[in-house]
């Protein structure tokens, strides 16, 4: 199967966009351009399984590529595992659940969806490289849209979080770019250097080298993905962001940090991986607590949301930085998990926000009888955070905690213990949250006037659903799925700490 399609596709879909007129012909095009997208992706998905049936043990299949400039040995190589097929799914997922919740965007509609789709391709071009100059150039591609969706269509001090998020995003970068230069000039292969991650993966960068560099890879994309102490872009940009815009970035500009941070960081450099995973556990460990009780001192649904994502995306890390099997897998679950969880959040409190005008807690009760299918999907998206067996969020926490305490020293046990103690504090701001804002009497009589949500917010959400169960009843087709990606990054850890 020919990988650039999940490129050419978007980009011919966005450049429709821009071609169509009318309010009408530039949703339809969206929605199509989305669905063809995730039909692809389930295309992508059989073929990688007839492939590892007939018994391919390629680390990536589906290779291909040609040569940007020969000079600096840039290439256009792209590639998959189940780990990058993973992600692609996600991308779909909320790209399709995105466009159906902004069917009625109205203000420069055109030029909305055009961003939206741009930012997949952004995406799906990070998750198919494996070349690390071409990452990056697809990394950089989704940020100034994401400073656009949020500067323009965004609310509250939208002009403020959009340009944090882009310079704080931008600072990543840069960390990124010099991590990436550091294996570039550190490698030789036929007395030229290389941005092959493959290449590099199999030549193997000194332990010294990879000591200086793997600090800048991995704290460039954990910004990226909330490392604390650099989460501060999240709660603002996600509250300001329009609904479709913080189910991306929440759901996919997240975990494109926790896949660098897996990909490139521990991949490349597993032996800098092993000898900071330390410090990487305790700032998982702080990010996972702060999350939690920072999110219960929120009353705006939004800022409860983004919080928790700090928190949550905790676990990537913690699951990463832990350098066990069980754990990795832990940390991918987790990665999709809380991408359809949060976009499913999102959209909820979207769907909520259209409606009352409010996303104070305080001013919000009584919902249910109003909106019952829009209630029951918060109340899903809360449940699935607050890890429900039955949901993804239970599957993903709950193999990182696995993973992690298979690590038999106290320190390791005791991060573990901290981190299952914030399953606690979340339950609380969940159930508090739901409670006050769905549950009780109403507290505002005009909410008696309000409709429940209409054929595409319902199709949005239940698309997001059947993922999260999917998960969370049957998680065992997805560990078969990501378990050759995460056993490559496993046997380079395990090689380097005999």
């Amino acid at each position: 199967m020919d990988l650039s399609l999940l490129i050419i596709l978007p980009l011919i879909t966005a450049l429709a966009i821009l071609l169509v007129k009318g309010l009408k012909q530039v949703r339809i095009v969206a929605l199509l351009g989305a669905a063809a997208q995730l039909i692809l992706c389930f295309f992508l998905l059989y073929f990688y399984y007839q492939e590892r049936t007939k018994g391919s043990a390629a680390d990536f299949l589906f290779q291909s590529g040609y040569i940007w400039y020969e000079p600096l040995g840039i290439n256009y190589h792209v590639g998959v595992d189940g780990i990058s097929i993973a992600m692609i799914l996600l991308t779909a997922f909320v790209v399709f659940a995105g466009v159906l919740v902004s069917w009625k965007m109205e203000k420069m509609n055109k030029e909305f969806f055009f961003l939206l789709i741009f930012l997949s391709l952004g995406a799906y071009g990070f998750f198919i490289s494996l070349d690390l100059f071409t990452l990056f150039f697809f990394l950089e591609i989704a940020v100034i849209p994401k400073f656009l969706l949020i500067g323009i269509w965004g609310s509250g001090k939208k002009e403020y979080s959009a340009m944090k998020l882009a310079l704080m995003l931008m600072g990543g970068s840069a960390l990124v770019f010099v991590g990436l230069a550091g294996l570039y000039f550190n490698t030789n292969v036929n007395g030229a250097h290389t941005f092959s991650l493959i290449q590099i993966a199999h030549q193997g960068i000194p332990l010294g080298v990879q000591k200086v560099f793997f600090p800048f890879a991995f704290i460039g994309f954990g910004i990226f993905t909330a490392l604390f102490p650099f989460h501060t872009w999240v709660p603002d940009g996600h509250s300001s962001a329009p609904t479709a815009a913080s189910m991306f970035l929440a759901g996919i500009s997240m975990k494109l940090g926790g896949y660098g941070c897996l990909r490139v960081a521990a991949y490349l450099m597993p032996g800098a991986a092993h000898y900071y995973s330390t410090i990487i556990i305790i700032l998982a460990c702080i990010a996972i607590l702060y999350g939690a009780f920072a999110t219960m001192m929120q009353t705006d649904l939004k800022y409860i949301n983004a919080y928790s994502s700090v928190s949550h995306c905790g676990f990537i890390l913690l699951g990463i930085g832990m350098l066990t099997k069980t754990a990795i897998n832990g940390a991918v679950i987790q990665m999709v998990s809380h991408g359809l969880m949060t976009a499913l959040f999102f959209a909820g409190i979207g769907m909520i926000y259209d409606r009352t005008h409010s996303r104070q807690v305080a001013q919000l009760g009584g919902l249910m009888k109003m909106m019952p299918f829009i209630s029951t999907v918060f109340v899903i998206a809360g449940l699935c955070s607050l890890g429900l067996p039955g949901f993804s969020g239970f599957v993903a926490e709950m193999t990182v905690f696995m993973g992690s305490w298979e690590k038999g020293d106290l320190f390791y046990r005791l991060a573990t213990i901290v981190a299952c103690a914030s399953i606690v504090v979340t339950a609380v701001y969940i159930l508090r949250a739901v409670g006050s804002s769905i549950m009780g009497p109403v507290k505002n009589n005009d909410y008696l006037k309000l409709g429940d949500a209409g054929w595409n917010e319902r199709l949005a959400a239940a698309l997001l659903i059947i993922g999260i169960i999917a998960i969370g009843v049957a998680p065992f087709w997805f560990t078969d799925l990501i378990n050759p990606g995460t056993d490559t990054i496993i046997q380079k850890v395990a090689d380097v700490i005999k």
